[in-house]
């Protein structure tokens, strides 16, 4: 009677459900409401079909649909319970963010300060060993030797030195100024060609 009653189950599902898409039922909670429909006569199921009323009473009544019920109600307090819990964090979350910028701000203008001042550093170290920073360092100890060389002749000539003390610093001092005097003059040349 069930069968011929309510016709196939495409037929079935388009008489209760309309156009609404319906999930499949699995095999077992389909035959819990097929056994409860069997004991209705054919007028207790035409009520179901033409009345919502008693519709909606019957599937509330549903142990599957109770427990689906219970469900989504636990769910939806759980998920209450998480939105409260989240919000009373926010002003909390708020804080750690607004903590976190001023970490990253601090850090990113310690870290530029540092990086201005290894730059400042570089250039420096650039400048002093650039070739014309080398050349004027060469340039004025080869001055500083001439002028030592002509202190100690002037020290001979005063008599403030020996002869033999003069001539081993003066050596010692023309061989500095010459050997300066070459290196300045090849890294001359060799910046010129």
């Amino acid at each position: 009677m069930f069968k011929s009653f309510w016709g196939s189950e495409e037929q079935l599902h388009a008489q209760t459900y309309g156009d609404r898409p319906v999930s499949r039922i699995p095999p077992g909670e389909a035959a819990g409401i097929v056994s409860v429909l069997k004991d209705k006569s054919a007028s207790e199921l035409q009520k179901l079909l033409s009345n919502k009323d008693a519709y909606q009473q019957f599937l509330l009544s549903l142990d599957m649909v109770q427990t689906q019920i219970r469900l989504r109600d636990e769910m939806r307090h759980e998920t209450m319970q998480l939105a409260r819990h989240n919000l009373e964090n926010e002003p909390h979350i708020r804080e750690l963010r607004n903590q976190c910028q001023i970490i990253r701000a601090t850090e990113l203008a310690a870290a530029r300060e540092k990086l201005h001042e290894l730059e400042k550093q570089k250039q420096e170290i650039l400048r002093f060993y650039s070739p014309a920073s080398l050349l004027h360092r060469l340039q004025e100890a080869i001055n500083t030797t001439e002028e030592e060389s002509e202190a100690l002749h002037q020290q001979l000539l005063n008599r403030e030195i020996d002869l033999t003390a003069f001539v081993q610093k003066y050596k010692r001092l023309r061989n500095s100024y010459h050997k300066r005097s070459l290196t300045r003059l090849a890294a001359n040349m060799s910046l010129a060609g």
